[in-house]
């Protein structure tokens, strides 16, 4: 028996299960070297009654193998043996021999370990990442002492402008700048709290709250101290603003994934409100809507989904259409009717702006040509563009006109490009060349929204503008608001003294069409006119009141 168990290469045993006893029968020199070398013979390794309890079990149980692993405290730390056990066949005296080899697998362990610490941790922070920052919640959920009706809490932490670090001082310095924060946070955490990297600049807190909010605000507070004195970064010093959010949970049922995401969706509000945000109902939700918006209008701007909405400009001394308003329009097949309001800032958010606003470019001047020809010559009309702040800055937008116009075969004085006032004061400069470059096309430029942005007289008068566009806000109450009359007074007096034209947006009523046009206002648009609408529609409006007109 002892040689073939000499020719095996791993450790093995034979043992003897008698009458409830288990006793070695033989071992070979692996076994030995490995098992019982450093013990007195007399004495059993700390680890026999592991070996002992799942051969018994598997002897008892019926079954002829079992497969198990053995984990010892070694000189150099823990070892690890995948260890097999099966049944020889039974002696005359009714004893069960059993073969028991162990092969080590140490090695395999740790490197495993040490893969699955990868996995787990951000290599830059050495904090956990957000797939290690959820095992760490679970495991502190389970395992530590947690007092009665306690809950806990997520912050999420965005560092501000962290993109302009990269940008200017290159990607080693923002790699520094976050080393350096995550160095400050982790020294302001409670004993029990956790701090994480979940993305590039993003971080996050798992904290147990005893006191609820109130525990909360009290870590944004030194969340928000740690940070507060400068960062220096080679020659300069660099001051961290961050946005907060926070979401609590109702118990400790409840699950930290979903926690997490709830405090995703605060912080992004604390990016727009500058304020440290706590999680509200229906936030989550409205984040999951903005996702599904999202991905659907990606898809419905690939496969031309989206369709134009035209209203018309009217005239309102005579009548006359003299242009319309190109709207964008999405009746998704999931979604149903989605709201320009919404659809159109999840695209300025993701930066599907610039795709959707070269496609309402492209499609606004090519139904220019189609209503040409239907006409049979060009018709005494154009059609007016909005421009996002977001398209301005990211994309090339008098290429694109330039293109819009020249494969539809329209002149640029039929296309116009409305902007607002936001868009000029984010970039004056940018905003000046780009509006030259759109006169070059002959485009006549229109200022959206006139009277709710920051605009001023040295703006108006140095930009090529030539429409001033009245907000509805001014509009819809002015008969009954006198201050909203003298706004628009004002506006249209500011207007004739810089020989600019003027459409009032939001006319709803007969009244507020005489009104405007009393006041020497040139163009009206709102619902009182018409609503918008399909582009065969639009063409048959105008010619219907062309017609009429020209009888």
């Amino acid at each position: 028996m002892e040689h073939w168990l000499e020719a095996m290469p791993q450790a093995a045993a034979m043992l003897c299960y008698k009458d409830s006893n288990l006793s070695l029968v033989a071992v070979n020199q692996p076994f030995y070297k490995t098992f019982l070398a450093a013990f007195d013979p007399e004495d059993e390794p700390p680890y026999y009654d592991d070996w002992r309890k799942r051969i018994i079990d598997m002897a008892l149980s019926g079954n002829n193998s079992s497969l198990f692993e053995l984990r010892r405290d070694g000189p150099l730390g823990p070892e690890y043996f995948c260890c097999t056990a099966g049944l020889l066949p039974s002696m005359d005296d009714g004893a069960n021999l059993i073969l028991f080899t162990a092969l080590d697998r140490t090695s395999d362990r740790v490197t495993e370990k040490n893969l699955r610490r990868e996995l787990l941790s951000d290599g830059l922070t050495a904090l956990p990442n957000r797939t290690g920052f959820g095992e760490e919640i679970d495991d502190r959920l389970q395992n530590a002492p947690w007092p009665e009706n306690a809950q806990f809490g997520i912050i999420a932490i965005d560092l501000s402008r962290f993109s302009r670090v990269n940008e200017s001082l290159g990607p080693l310095a923002g790699d520094e700048l976050l080393i350096t924060v995550a160095k400050r946070l982790k020294s302001n955490l409670r004993q029990g709290d956790v701090l994480a990297r979940i993305g590039g600049n993003d971080f996050a807190i798992f904290a147990r709250l005893n006191n609820g909010l109130s525990d909360c605000l009290h870590i944004v507070q030194r969340v928000r101290d740690s940070l507060s004195s400068p960062i220096r970064l080679s020659d300069l010093q660099i001051r961290v603003d961050c946005a907060v959010g926070c979401a609590l949970s109702t118990s400790l049922g409840d699950d930290p994934d979903d926690v997490v995401r709830k405090a995703q969706a605060a912080v992004k509000i604390a990016k727009r409100s500058g304020k440290v945000e706590i999680y509200r109902n229906g936030v989550l939700k409205e984040a999951q809507r903005r996702f599904s918006i999202e991905s659907r209008l990606r898809t419905a701007l690939s496969q031309g989904e989206l369709t134009l909405a035209y209203q018309p400009l009217i005239h309102l001394q005579t009548g006359e259409i003299t242009g319309f308003e190109a709207l964008a329009r999405w009746n998704d097949p999931d979604l149903g009717h989605v709201s320009p309001v919404e659809f159109i800032a999840v695209a300025e958010e993701s930066g599907l702006i610039t795709p959707l606003g070269r496609w309402a470019a492209y499609e606004a001047a090519q139904a220019l040509s189609r209503w040409d020809g239907k006409f049979a010559q060009p018709v005494p009309v154009g059609v007016n563009v909005n421009l996002s702040p977001i398209q301005m800055a990211r994309d090339d937008v008098a290429s694109m006109f330039e293109e819009a116009l020249r494969y539809s075969g329209i002149s640029g004085n039929r296309l116009t490009a409305e902007l607002t006032e936001s868009a000029i004061i984010v970039d004056p400069d940018k905003a000046r060349k780009l509006l030259v470059a759109l006169k070059d096309l002959q485009m006549p430029i229109a200022m959206d929204d006139f009277g709710t942005g920051y605009s001023n007289l040295a703006s108006l008068h140095s930009l090529p503008i030539d429409i001033l566009k009245i907000d509805r806000s001014f509009v819809s109450g002015m008969l009954e608001d006198k201050d909203k009359q003298a706004i628009v007074r004002t506006i249209l007096s500011l207007a004739d003294s810089l020989n600019l034209h003027v459409t009032a947006e939001g006319v709803e009523t007969q009244e507020l069409a005489h009104a405007l046009q009393s006041m020497g206002c040139g163009n009206g648009q709102g619902f009182y006119f018409a609503r918008p609408m399909p582009e065969n529609d639009a063409f048959d409006y105008w010619r219907a009141r062309w017609n009429f007109e020209t009888v």
